[in-house]
């Protein structure tokens, strides 16, 4: 679901209040200002798993809070590859690497599972990546490939294909 909320405080919790009051699961959300917008909403997208009857009850109670809904439907994500990325990734700022895949807005990195055994050795990182097409999720994994480069880490890949 993307949403456009007032951005003033307090409306990203009004978006999602009810998610919870009518049994949602929040899996993810994605909220980023853009410093240089002159806007005074913002995009937000959140994934989320509700029971199907329980859907429209719910989209009644977020526009009531004064939040439009741009877009709703199910999974659009339904490209998923796995990699695993090898280097100092804490250090080189994983969250960079991610916002990154998740700025395309095609696709998202879905998964992050980090193995750290210190902070002076390499981490190991399996990435699941989810995308809307193959040739959107070829420009994720190739967005990958730069971002691991300039930062000196190493893409171990495929590691599973598993698309829809």
């Amino acid at each position: 679901m993307k949403l456009e909320i007032k951005d003033s405080p307090g409306q990203l919790v009004a978006a999602l209040t009810p998610i919870s009051e009518f049994g949602g699961n929040i899996i993810a959300v994605i909220h980023q200002r853009e410093p240089e917008s002159s806007s005074d909403t913002l995009g937000v997208q959140i994934v989320l798993e509700i029971a199907q009857e329980r859907l429209d009850p719910l989209v009644d109670a977020i526009r009531r809070q004064g939040v439009g809904i741009l877009r709703l439907g199910e999974e659009r994500l339904l490209h998923r590859q796995s990699v695993i990325m090898i280097g100092h990734l804490i250090r080189t700022d994983i969250g960079d690497t991610i916002s990154r895949i998740d700025a395309t807005g095609s696709a998202e990195v879905a998964e992050l599972n980090v193995h750290m055994p210190s902070i002076i050795e390499p981490s190991t990182a399996l990435i699941t990546i989810k995308a809307t097409t193959r040739p959107e999720m070829e420009r994720a994994l190739a967005l990958l490939r730069e971002v691991a480069a300039e930062k000196d880490l190493l893409i171990v890949e495929p590691v599973g294909e598993m698309d829809r």
